[in-house]
C-alpha cells in the first residue's frame, strides 16, 4: 500500500473520478430530460370530451378548448368545475411523466454512496 493508502497509493480519489464522471453525465442527462418535458405536451379532457386542457412538461397551460355544447348559460359551475379538472389533470400527467423521467435519469448511475444526495 502507497502512502495515501486504497487503490493505487491514492486512496479513494480513483474511485472519486470516476463518481465525478457519473455526476457530469446525471447534469447531462437531467439537462436533456428538462428540456424535452419543455417541449412535450400533455393533455386530458373532461365532459366526455367537452374540455380539454394541455399542459407543456412543466405543467403550464398551453391549451384549452371549450365545446360550444358545454357552454351553458345556466349551469357555469359545471363549465368551471370541467375546467379545473381537466387542467388539473393534465398537469397530474405531466409531473408524473418529469418524475418518471427524473429517476430513469438517476437510476442510470448506478448506486451512489449512501449520503452523497
Amino acid at each position: 500500500m502507497g502512502r495515501f493508502g486504497g487503490k493505487g497509493g491514492f486512496g479513494g480519489l480513483g474511485d472519486m473520478a470516476g463518481l465525478m464522471k457519473k455526476a457530469q453525465k446525471m447534469q447531462q442527462d437531467m439537462l436533456d430530460a428538462q428540456e424535452e418535458l419543455k417541449n412535450a405536451r400533455f393533455e386530458a379532457s373532461t365532459g366526455g370530451g367537452a374540455v380539454k386542457a394541455v399542459v407543456n412538461g412543466r405543467g403550464r397551460l398551453v391549451s384549452l378548448e371549450i365545446k360550444p355544447e358545454a357552454v351553458d348559460p345556466d349551469d357555469v359551475e359545471m363549465l368551471q368545475d370541467l375546467i379545473v379538472t381537466a387542467i388539473n389533470e393534465a398537469e397530474d400527467t405531466a409531473e408524473s411523466e418529469a418524475e418518471d423521467r427524473m429517476k430513469d435519469v438517476a437510476g442510470a448511475l448506478g448506486p451512489l454512496p449512501p449520503g452523497l444526495f
